[in-house]
Order: structure tokens, then C-alpha cells, then sequence
């Protein structure tokens, strides 16, 4: 089919609007050219926004939607600009598409990446409306105003809907950056209100979203077992015996690769349905060649870690001061030794995708945080062309950034290419907790000094962290995993006239990956227990403590001159704000207590009060929590903002209080929810009180900077009630017994 542009949009009744998000770009550069909106025989979504002459208002979503409500929230974005009622909306999920840009959802960088652009998009979009209008009625596009998805005139009382004019505005040229006008925020109508998530009649309801839904005609079931220890490989299996069960089309050795986080090694299995392949997996038998990891243990890796903790480090990230004179000549000292564990992902939906190898092409569906990165994958690990693998984005349920890594995406595509049928790869509980990419666990020895007035003059804090040995540039290192580096900058590098911050690699053969606020998940518990240590050995109160530790700077800048500066007044002003909003200070009798804490993370100020209750016997109760935050400018939508901090603290609380693996011969031990518990409705909080300051600051997103703080404010709140000092992770390890 051969057609001109115009012919094309006039034959499809529609106005079709793209973006390229490269940046910050100017208007004109940001709306695609017209050449590459359409394709020649179908229309595809590389667009962001179509209106039908109908009136229907089309919204691509482009990130992926794991829970976080970025479906929702970016679209309200176009949607305000182009004021439209939210209800005449219809919002549609973009596959991965090198039209839409970057599309990835992690870091919390959905919304900072994407708002200005969207505004910009939207804000485009109705300016060309409002000249198809002022050509229409040949009136000055400056008397034109726009309301409701119409375009009106206020002299004349003339109204005209968006869809009677999709003809003419599709023949409109792009405005110049300049001319296009952002909607003031004293107008919004839809932005920081309370919508809905989109798909929330679905999910409710049970309808096919995510991505264990999939179906396809003639689609198969496969499962996938890998050895119990890491960087295991198949010496030989019962193939013919799997083979000829009922239901079983197919069974056989994948080879794999050497990457822990990539294709492993292993057998599958592929059956006419769930029960069949399953029922096969049981009967299955593999001898393995475990590998290199088959002797360690989290008991040895302990050992380790306080055989290294007191020498020094093997990379030194900070040093000011002389931190042992400072020490030396101290008031008060505290030492003190912080641990946590390995930890899961664990997210209700285990990982799976649905491939498909047809003619030349890899088909995939995927729930999947980062589509970009599985196309990689696939493409690197079976030599398919990138071009010539399409991937569907599903909405998944749960990611908290295990749903970065591609592993099972590139699992299910080495299957497909042996079956001549769409094949959906679902791992099991045990596959989800036993072959996750884990949040690494890491020992803190610290040493902290306060001086006769009670300021800290001294801080070391010796990280023994974990590694995996990679090559890079020919040569074999020690990698720490995702969020485990410490920086030299963490709170409170810069701060103390004299720090000492080094870290030291354990190797281990665990894959590790991005973990919900990578890094300041931990560091928070660590740096900010551990400055309650201090200000108790100094007799301070905690608040004004880190107050005074603050300072009154306005902004603390980057030690390399790189990143993003710390806004000392933004961290101060929530801080106060989550103190007066939970009462600080009013006295509370014994078993009862309050802790506070706050973390700069993910580009968000946040601050936390947990008040907590403990019996005698050490049964603990977080009666209240109270958040205070600054993201920026401007809340996008006001339900899913709160939800993210409500979220937030729920699942820190579950982190801090039951989260725990262990491991044994290389393997891991827990299995399934049994024996790695997730937190339950009587342990939440009865009370999260969230608050959030409006800044003139940039947007930015909330899915991580609200976690941190939790596990801080409730151990020092434990330590307020009882007088124990919650040293390690999680509370179910610990006595909570009143000291």
C-alpha cells in the first residue's frame, strides 16, 4: 500500500501525535517527524497520543506498569495539558517500540525522565487543536481557550469537540518551541487530585493483565530446572524417561552460559499444559556438576566478614581528618557492628514470560521492568537479530527490580526455539526464591566519636560487602553487586571533619541484582541506627542531633563535582515537618517509644517517625508511622502518590522484620513462603500518615526514596521503648526482651 501522509491520516479518521524523548528537547524536535508516526498497510503504536474523529482520546503508556501506577500517571500528565475530562480517556500499554524513547521502570526515574516531555507533548497537541479551530472560524487563535476536550470561544459562545477537527489539525505545521505554552498549575483540574489506576476494574475483577495471563492458540507449558547451586551445569538427566510421560512434547539440556545473571544452565521440559510438566518435573533426575560455590555458606561468610572487619579495607572511598586522633581525643566512643542478610525479591507473580519462534522472529511477552534489556539478551545469547525480536509488555505483578534482570525472558526464548509453538516458561515459588537475583547482604564495623558538646568529630565505617568475579577488559575482578557500593558521599561523608568510609569484597558465586532502593535500603538502617548511638552516648536528643549534624548549609555539593547536590534546608524541612506531625518530644511510658530517621534518595527528601509498642516479652507493635516528603513541585496523582508511601513502609516493615536466607552447600535453603515469611495484615501499621511538601524543585518519582527510613525509625523507637540496640536484620533474629 502506497498513500501520501495526509491520505493516510485522512483515511484513518484520526490525529496522530509522536514523541521522541531523548531529553530535554524543544518542542518542535520533540513531536516525531510524520514519515516515522505511520507504517504502510497498519497503523502501530509509536505514537503517544490519537483522536478519533469520534472524540476518543487514545494515551499510550509507554513504561512498564509493575504496580507503581506510572500507567496511569503519565498519560493524566497528556491529559492535563490537552484538558481533557480523565473520563473521555482511553489509556492503551505500549510494547517496546524505539519510537517511545527509553522504557524502563527502576530507579523511580519513570516520572523525572519523562514529565517535562509529556507536559511538552501535550501542550503541543492542544495548541494544534486550538489553530484548526481559529482557522475554522477565522478568529485569533489568542481569544481561543480550551476545556474538557473542546476548544471554545467565549465572545461568540461557539464550542467545538477535539474530534470535529482532527482533519484540520492534521494538516497543521509543528509549532515552534516558543510558541508552545505550558497550562499554569493554578489550573490543573486533573494533576494532584486522586484518579484511579487504570486497570484497576481488571484487577479487581480478575480480567487477563498480567504476565502468567498470556495465551496463545496452540501455546504449550514449559518448566525449567537449574541446578540447586549457583553456576551448576547438567552432567546428565532421565531425558527419555521425562519424554515419553503423558503430556511431556519435549524434554532437553539447555547449555547456557557462565553468566550468573543471565541464560544458566539446565534442563527443560515442555507439556501440553501446567499439571503435565509439573507432574514431569517431579520425576525428573539430574546429576550436576555443582561447580566451583558448592562449599559456601552464609556461617563462612560470616567468619569471613569478622576476620576482615577489623583490618583495613581494600578500597578506601573516603578520608578526611584523622579519624583514630579524633577518636582518641573523643568525649564519648561507640563501636558497633551492624549485619544483614541475603534477601529476595519474592513478588507474588513468580517470573515467567510466554515466546514464540516464528518465522524469523522471537515473539515474547513479558512482565518485565526493563524490555530494552531482555531484547538484549536474548539477541546476545542466541544470536538472534535485535530487529527481529518483538517484545509485548504485560503489566507484572510485582518487580521491586528483579524484573531489570532478563534471565527467565532469555530461558523462555532458548525454549521456543526448540518447539515449533508459543511455549510460556512459569517458574515455581521454589524456582523464584532459590534462583532470584538477591539483595546482597553486608557487615558495617563502625567506630563513632562525639566531643564534650556533643557534635560528631569522628565516623569509620568499614563495609564487608559482597562480589561476584567477572572479566572486564581482559581482566578478572570483584564486582560488587547492585547497591553494594559505598560511596564516599553517604550521609554522613562531608559532613564530619573526620571520616574514614572503606569497604572490603567477599566473593561468592550468588547472583545479585537491584533490590527496592538499591544501597540506601540498608545504609539508611545503618547510618541512621548507628547516629542514634551517638546521640544517645552524647545524652542529645535525636532530632536536634541530626539537626545539629546537618548544619545550615544550603547545599552540600558532590565530592568529585559530579551528581546531583544534597539540599541540606529540603532535608531539614521534612525532618521538622515529620517531628511536629508526630508529636516528638511528648513523653510516652515505658514499652512505648519513638524513632526517627530520614534518607536523600532516588532524588527524594524523606522522613520518618515510627512509634512503636513492645511487651515485656518483646512482642512488637509499630502503632504509627509518620512520612513526610519532598519529591519536587508537583504531585502527579495524588492516590497513587500515597499508595507508593504507604507501600513503601509496609513492605520496609516486612523487609526489616522477617526477610532472612540462608545458605548451605551454595544452595539456598528457604523454599517457599513458609519459610520466608512476607509481613501479614495484624503486623502492618494501623497508621501511616503521609504528608508531602510542595518544592519548587523538578518532579520526581516515589516508588523508592520512601523505603530506607522505615527500618531506622522503628529500631530506634525499639530502642526508646526498651533500651535494646537492633544490630541485625531481621527483628526475628533479635530479642526484643526489654533491656
Amino acid at each position: 500500500m502506497k498513500s501520501s501522509r495526509r491520505q493516510l491520516l485522512q483515511g484513518s479518521g484520526g490525529l496522530l501525535l509522536g514523541l521522541w524523548l531523548p531529553g530535554s528537547r524543544a518542542a518542535s524536535d520533540a513531536v516525531g517527524k510524520p514519515e516515522s508516526l505511520v507504517a504502510a498497510a497498519e497503523f502501530k503504536p509509536n505514537a503517544f497520543v490519537r483522536i478519533a474523529t469520534s472524540g476518543v482520546v487514545t494515551l499510550i503508556s509507554k513504561q512498564p506498569e509493575i504496580g507503581q501506577g506510572i500507567k496511569t500517571s503519565l498519560p493524566m500528565v497528556l491529559a492535563e495539558e490537552l484538558d481533557l475530562r480523565w473520563q473521555d480517556v482511553r489509556v492503551e500499554q505500549g510494547d517496546l517500540d524505539p519510537a517511545y524513547g527509553s522504557q524502563f521502570a527502576g530507579g523511580s526515574l519513570s516520572t523525572p525522565n519523562n514529565y517535562t516531555d509529556f507536559q511538552r507533548l501535550g501542550a503541543t497537541a492542544r495548541l494544534l487543536l486550538v489553530r484548526a479551530a481559529a482557522a475554522q472560524w477565522q478568529l485569533p487563535e489568542t481569544e481561543l481557550t480550551t476545556e474538557a476536550g473542546h476548544v471554545l470561544h467565549a465572545k461568540t459562545k461557539r464550542r467545538i469537540g477535539y474530534g470535529a477537527l482532527v482533519p484540520a489539525a492534521a494538516q497543521m505545521p509543528v509549532p515552534k518551541a516558543d510558541e508552545v505554552k505550558l497550562k499554569d498549575p493554578r489550573h490543573y483540574k486533573l494533576l494532584g487530585t486522586r484518579i484511579g489506576g487504570v486497570d484497576n476494574p481488571a484487577v479487581v475483577t480478575g480480567k487477563p493483565l498480567f504476565g502468567i495471563d498470556v495465551r496463545q492458540p496452540g501455546q504449550l507449558t514449559a518448566t525449567f530446572v537449574k541446578c540447586p547451586v549457583f553456576g551448576g551445569k547438567v552432567r546428565s538427566a532421565n531425558l527419555e524417561a521425562i519424554k515419553a510421560l503423558p503430556g511431556v512434547r519435549d524434554a532437553f539440556v539447555v547449555e547456557g552460559t557462565s553468566n550468573l545473571n543471565g541464560l544458566m544452565p539446565g534442563v527443560a521440559i515442555v507439556a501440553e499444559h501446567t499439571w503435565a510438566a509439573l507432574s514431569a518435573r517431579k520425576q525428573l533426575r539430574v546429576d550436576w556438576d555443582e561447580g566451583p560455590y558448592a562449599t559456601q555458606s552464609w556461617r563462612g561468610f560470616v567468619q569471613q566478614a569478622d576476620t576482615l572487619g577489623p583490618q583495613p579495607g581494600a578500597a578506601t572511598h573516603r578520608r578526611d581528618g584523622d579519624v583514630n586522633t579524633a577518636l582518641q581525643a573523643a568525649a564519648k566512643t561507640v563501636t558497633a557492628r551492624y549485619e544483614y542478610p541475603f534477601i529476595s525479591h519474592a513478588s507474588i507473580e513468580p517470573q515467567n514470560c510466554t515466546a514464540w519462534w516464528h518465522d524469523g522472529v522471537m515473539e515474547l511477552w513479558a512482565p518485565t521492568q526493563n524490555p530494552g534489556a531482555g531484547q538484549n539478551l536474548v539477541a546476545s545469547t542466541l544470536g538472534i537479530p535485535k530487529e527481529q525480536i518483538k517484545l509485548h509488555m504485560t503489566r507484572s505483578g510485582g518487580g521491586f527490580g528483579r524484573r531489570l534482570s532478563a534471565d527467565y525472558i532469555v530461558e523462555a526464548a532458548a525454549i521456543a526455539k526448540r518447539v515449533a509453538a508459543p511455549v510460556q516458561l512459569v517458574w515455581t515459588r521454589e524456582d523464584d526464591l532459590q534462583h532470584d537475583h538477591y539483595r546482597a547482604g553486608g557487615f558495617h564495623f563502625l567506630r563513632g566519636g562525639v566531643d564534650a558538646q556533643g557534635r560528631v568529630v569522628a565516623w569509620h565505617d568499614h563495609f564487608v560487602t559482597f562480589a561476584n568475579r567477572v572479566e572486564r577488559e581482559g581482566k578478572s575482578i570483584l564486582a560488587p553487586g547492585s547497591g553494594g557500593y559505598l560511596g564516599g558521599d553517604e550521609f554522613p561523608g562531608r559532613w564530619v571533619p573526620n571520616c574514614l568510609i572503606e569497604q572490603t569484597p567477599l566473593e561468592c558465586g550468588i547472583p545479585m541484582g537491584p533490590w527496592r532502593a538499591p544501597g540506601s535500603n540498608v545504609f539508611s538502617w545503618v547510618v541512621h541506627s548507628f547516629i542514634d548511638e551517638l546521640a544517645h552516648a552524647a545524652g542529645r536528643d535525636p532530632l536536634q542531633f541530626r539537626l545539629d549534624l546537618l548544619g545550615q548549609q544550603d547545599t552540600v555539593a558532590p565530592s568529585d563535582g559530579r551528581g546531583a547536590p544534597y539540599h541540606v534546608g529540603r532535608m531539614r524541612a521534612v525532618l521538622q515537618e515529620a517531628a511536629k506531625r508526630a508529636g516528638w518530644g511528648t513523653p510516652l511510658p515505658r514499652g512505648r517509644g519513638r524513632g526517627i530517621a530520614f534518607q536523600f534518595s532516588h532524588r527524594g527528601y524523606v522522613a520518618q517517625v515510627a512509634e512503636v509498642t513492645v511487651s515485656r516479652e518483646g512482642e512488637l507493635k509499630v502503632d504509627r508511622v509518620t512520612v513526610v516528603t519532598d519529591i519536587g513541585g508537583q504531585i502527579v496523582n495524588l492516590s497513587g502518590a500515597e499508595n507508593q508511601v504507604q507501600g513503601s513502609v509496609i513492605d520496609a516493615l516486612g523487609t526489616l522484620m522477617h526477610a532472612q536466607l540462608d545458605i548451605e552447600g551454595g544452595r539456598i535453603v528457604q523454599s517457599n513462603f513458609g519459610d520466608y515469611p512476607l509481613i501479614r495484615l495484624a503486623e502492618s501499621p494501623p497508621r501511616i500518615d503521609v504528608h508531602f511538601l510542595k518544592t519548587d524543585f523538578p518532579v520526581t518519582g516515589l516508588g523508592e526514596p520512601a523505603f530506607p527510613p522505615l527500618a531506622p525509625a522503628v529500631c530506634n523507637a525499639i530502642f526508646a521503648a526498651t533500651g535494646h540496640r537492633v544490630r541485625k536484620m531481621p527483628l526475628s533474629s533479635s530479642d526484643l526482651r526489654w533491656a
